[in-house]
Formats: C-alpha cells, sequence, structure tokens
C-alpha cells in the first residue's frame, strides 16, 4: 500500500445559482474540473411550506453533453423528465442522468417533503461524458437505497455504499459514460476505511459533514473537497466523529471542452448547436402534470 498524499483542498464557497442558494466546491478560480468531474454543488434548503411544491426547487431546464447526478442527504427530490420520468428520491438515494444528446428536467421538493415540513439536502455533482458518447440517447437512472450494493467495512463502522464503478468483487448499478468509481461512506466515530484507487485515476473526497481525517495529510473540514495526486494508490480515511463522506475517482477523459451554462461538449460550434436543439425544441418538453 502507498498512500496518495493531498495536493489541493477545496472549501465549498457559497453562491447564488440564478436564488437557489448553494455552496460551491468546483469549479473554483484556481481549478475548473479534476477530469472528469466538472461541478459539485451542495445545497441544504428550507422549502416555503405554505406553497406548492411545483413551484419550488430548480425548475424545468436542459443538459446535453454530461451527466448530471444528485445524493440526496436528507429529505426528498421529485424529479420529472421530458422523457417522462417521474420519480421520487429519498434520503440516501441517488438520481444519475446521462444526459446525451439532450433532456429537459426539473428537481423539486416532494408534496411529502412540504406536508412534513422536512428539509432538504442534496450534492449535485456534474461528470463529464466523452466525445462519442455524448450525442447517445439520454438515459435516467435511480437504485432504491435498499438495492444500491455495500462494501463491508473491516471495522463494520462504515457503512460504503457502492454507486458506480467496481469495487471489491462488487458492481454498481449505475453505469457511467466513462470509467468512474464513486463510493457513499456514512462512518460512525472511530471508524477507519482503506480505498484503493484504480491506476490512472483522478482521486477526491468531498466530506458531506462530521470531523475526518486523511492519512498522510490531517484533518479535514466539512464541506471541504479533497483532491489527491497521482502517485499512490490508496486513501485512509479516518472519522473522528460520525461523518458522511463521498469518494469520487475516474479515467480522466483528456478532451477539449467547450461549455456554455447546461451544455458540455468539446467545441463552441457543437455548443451552438446545443443552442438551437434545445430552442427547436429536439430536447423534448417538461410540462409538470403530476
Amino acid at each position: 500500500m502507498s498512500l496518495k498524499k493531498v495536493t489541493r483542498i477545496l472549501p465549498a464557497e457559497k453562491i447564488d445559482m440564478g436564488g437557489f442558494p448553494v455552496k460551491q466546491a468546483l469549479p473554483t478560480n484556481q481549478v475548473s474540473q479534476v477530469d472528469p468531474f466538472l461541478l459539485l454543488h451542495h445545497a441544504r434548503v428550507k422549502p416555503i411550506y405554505d406553497r406548492p411544491a411545483k413551484t419550488q426547487g430548480v425548475g424545468p431546464h436542459p443538459h446535453r453533453g454530461f451527466s448530471p447526478v444528485t445524493f440526496v442527504i436528507e429529505g426528498e427530490v421529485h424529479h420529472r423528465d421530458s422523457r417522462g420520468h417521474s420519480q421520487v428520491a429519498k434520503a440516501g438515494e441517488v438520481q444519475w442522468i446521462n444526459s446525451g444528446a439532450g433532456i429537459i428536467h426539473s428537481e423539486r421538493p416532494s408534496e411529502d417533503l412540504i406536508a412534513n415540513k422536512g428539509m432538504q439536502e442534496i450534492i449535485q455533482l456534474w461528470i463529464n461524458t466523452p466525445a462519442d458518447k455524448k450525442m447517445l440517447e439520454p438515459q435516467y437512472v435511480h437504485v432504491p437505497e435498499d438495492e444500491i450494493p455495500r462494501i463491508k467495512s473491516e471495522d463494520d463502522l462504515t457503512d460504503l455504499k457502492l454507486i458506480s464503478g467496481s469495487y471489491s468483487g462488487s458492481e454498481g448499478k449505475i453505469k457511467a459514460q466513462s470509467d468512474l468509481l464513486i463510493l457513499w461512506a456514512n462512518a460512525k466515530s472511530g471508524a477507519s476505511v482503506e480505498i484503493e484507487i484504480p491506476e490512472g485515476y483522478n482521486s477526491t473526497v468531498y466530506a458531506i459533514k462530521g470531523d475526518l481525517r486523511i492519512e498522510g495529510h490531517g484533518v479535514i473540514d466539512a464541506e471541504s473537497l479533497v483532491v489527491f495526486g497521482d502517485e499512490g494508490n490508496t486513501l485512509v480515511v479516518d472519522a473522528n466523529s460520525d461523518s458522511q463522506y463521498i469518494v469520487l475517482a475516474g479515467l480522466p477523459i483528456n478532451e477539449p471542452m467547450a461549455q456554455h451554462g447546461p451544455f458540455v461538449m468539446n467545441t463552441q460550434t457543437e455548443i451552438m448547436e446545443a443552442m438551437r436543439d434545445y430552442q427547436m425544441g429536439k430536447m423534448g418538453v417538461l410540462i409538470e402534470e403530476d
């Protein structure tokens, strides 16, 4: 075992995303991406309980050329899209979209969340897609909490969920468009986990909550993205309190990238085509009826 070394700590900073308050750990002024990971937002929101759920959250908007992924930390998220999906994801679950050639979706609190006066906390991750898969048919995937594969930790103090990729003889149920390893950990105080990172993968850990320590570096603050260097093959994460974190590792795509808002392509011409196709209705229409 050789430990990977921490090269950067990126604290999540408050931003206003069109009236929706979030904390952004990626991108930053210094780090535009950790290929293939483009964006990481962390939001904790108290809904307005005397307004319909359908008027809150993030309304219909398009995507093309990457995968927007939502981890539900607390509460519920109601996903609707122009491919006809309408799905509520609960705490501990993930909604994954391979946006491909284009999809329109919305992300709202659920009606039950409003009725029960609950809070909503989510992580949203954007993962780039290789050029040869950017124009595939869009796909939406949701895996119920009790069907997510688990990796047993040696000390039995960490619930380690395998979201995507292969690890320790198990295979995640969500198939990505590139080579990834994504693990979501709920750790009890005193837990320690060794995580082996595949050769050539970029690797990060996002600390959602709790008091974590990265061996070879030290304590890291909650709501921070820890970026590791290329050398070494193992991360060791210790929990000094009950904690939650996500391990994000992926093989770099290493392609030219052009981005405009919700479209991530390889050239500016392709961005213009995406904008045109959206305006012409080629990504479908989303009418939130249910």
